[in-house]
């Protein structure tokens, strides 16, 4: 689960990270207010769920309250495209003001789980304020890490030699120290899944302070933090995956024309890759579970249905936990029920295969089964035209 750049920071600050003052607001006026408050100049910074809003125009320099007031009223209800959103963009529906504070270094610091070492590894970089992906790519060795033993947590001497990678000195190494403490501490405390702070800036003073802040949040560890799981923002996800997450379902929307169900996100993922193989395009990953039932299926798919765009439908099903007469079963009750009409090809294998089959073929429906992926995705492609 993602949230905003202002909710990210009052969870960071709560862990002794410096952040900015500021507030979030909901209309222009709201903004004068508080930019009268803050005094001087501030940041008007549009709040979604994504990167690039600087040269998207979702980032101002304003320097009175009357001008706070204009940007907040030209970017609340705007579309803002970054390269995160893709061409449709999202709609701006609160904005963050923020004091102005002088810049004298933008840094880098990220922590993310590393799954080759499965811990957690914790990353800076001097070259902070635009895209780490682009300073991976072309200057990998700016990027520092260090790679934190879950069992005993991130020790001072490892934070104390990323400080030394960024060329911060003297007391800058405590306080740097301190933050990745507490941003560690963040980390684990609200199962956090990625804490990014792009840029961390060395004020004109020499102080530290996290300009930005991005949080992401482990779902599967949602039960055990109410209070996060209050900051979902549905406004900010597509209504389909919403949907899907109230019935257990792991749901994506994607841009092809072939729905996909499949139950296990390894076998999601190889479905889709044969899909393209065969020159078709995935319009969703679509993973039921292992345990579905015959309701969790044919709301799988309802939701499956409500994407126009798809022109026919894979379903790629191993019966482990769930066998194939239930995934029978509840395909033949949503089709009936829900009137699909696009074609439909099943490829299964498991516990009850071959009841399974039995049932699609006697439900008198026009279902197109397959004994292979290859075969599966090739006849699939055909029907989708």
């Amino acid at each position: 689960m993602k949230i905003h750049e202002y909710q990210g920071k009052s969870i960071l600050a709560k862990y002794g990270v410096p952040v900015p003052r500021g507030e979030v607001v909901f209309t222009a006026a709201e903004a004068q207010a508080v930019a009268e408050r803050l005094g001087g100049t501030v940041v008007v910074k549009a709040q979604i769920h994504a990167g690039g809003r600087g040269k998207g125009g979702g980032v101002k320099v304003v320097k009175s309250p009357k001008e706070a007031f204009e940007a907040a009223s030209a970017m609340l209800g705007m579309t803002l495209v970054t390269y995160q959103t893709g061409p449709e963009g999202r709609v701006v529906g609160r904005v963050l003001i923020e004091e102005g504070v002088a810049i004298a270094r933008e840094l880098y610091l990220g922590l993310v789980i590393d799954r080759s070492t499965k811990q957690p590894v914790l990353m800076v970089s001097p070259d902070g304020g635009v895209e780490i992906e682009k300073v991976a790519e072309e200057t990998p060795d700016r990027i520092f890490k260090v790679f934190i033993d879950p069992g005993i947590g991130l020790q001072p001497f490892q934070a104390r030699r990323l400080a030394f990678a960024l060329g911060l000195e003297g007391p800058q190494v405590s306080a740097a120290v301190r933050l990745m403490k507490g941003v560690y501490d963040a980390f684990v405390d609200t199962d956090a899944s990625l804490v990014e702070i792009n840029p961390l800036i060395v004020t004109g003073d020499g102080s530290l302070l996290a300009l930005d802040a991005k949080v992401t949040f482990d779902d599967n560890a949602l039960y055990r933090h109410p209070d996060i799981r209050e900051l979902r923002d549905l406004s900010e996800e597509d209504p389909l995956e919403i949907d899907a997450s109230k019935f257990a379902l792991n749901y994506i929307k994607l841009d092809g024309t072939i729905g996909c169900m499949v139950n296990g996100a390894g076998l999601a993922m190889a479905t889709m890759d044969i899909i393209k193989l065969a020159g078709g395009e995935p319009a969703n990953f679509l993973d039921v579970g292992g345990g579905a039932n015959a309701e969790q299926i044919k709301n799988a798919f309802r939701i499956l249905m409500s994407d126009k765009a798809v022109k026919a439908v894979l379903i790629n099903i191993f019966g482990g936990i769930l066998r194939c007469d239930v995934l029978a079963h509840g395909v033949i009750a949503a089709v009936q029920d829900l009137g699909v009409t696009v074609p439909i090809v099943i490829r299964m294998e498991g516990t009850n295969v071959e009841l399974g089959k039995q049932m699609l073929r006697e439900s008198g429906l026009n279902f197109t089964t397959a004994d292979t992926m290859g075969e599966a995705a090739e006849k699939v492609v055909a029907l989708a035209g």
